[in-house]
């Protein structure tokens, strides 16, 4: 894993919608995206819907698509905080650049993130729970592009 490739996207998963940065241009209708760039690399998050949603999020390397990650979740339960999820993908670790860390608590919440594989390919599932309940769940894959 490049290491300066990997501190790139944690800069950006945490200027853009983990960090509440400013949504751009719509790409398609009702879409939700966030560009974040610095030199030759670009990372770009678009998706749709809010309760239930999927989008992806991308990485050029001098205009080249060059790693990508699609995920969908869902709101399963009351109590979901959007402003806790954000705050546990602000600790995006650098071992694992996709989500969030394997866990993470504040207060009566609590993230769990488990993904299997590395940055060329892998899959994982990422869950919160309000009191010990579940209330959100989201599925996510991912690797190299050519």
């Amino acid at each position: 894993m490049d290491k300066k490739l990997v501190e790139f996207l944690i800069k950006a998963k945490q200027a853009t919608y983990a960090g509440k940065g400013a949504e751009t241009t719509s790409s398609r209708v009702k879409s939700h995206d966030l560009i974040y760039k610095d030199g030759d690399y670009m990372y770009y998050d678009t998706y749709l819907g809010t309760g239930k949603f999927a989008g992806e999020e991308a990485l050029w390397v001098k205009d080249a698509p060059f790693w990508s990650m699609n995920y969908i979740g869902r709101v399963t339960g009351d109590c979901f905080s959007g402003d806790f999820l954000k705050e546990a993908l602000l600790r995006v670790p650098e071992n694992k650049p996709f989500r969030g860390p394997e866990e993470y608590k504040a207060g009566e919440y609590v993230y769990l993130c488990d993904v299997s594989g590395d940055f060329e390919w892998f899959h994982g599932r990422e869950t919160i729970s309000y009191k010990g309940n579940e209330i959100y769940e989201c599925v996510f894959h991912g690797g190299f592009v050519e």
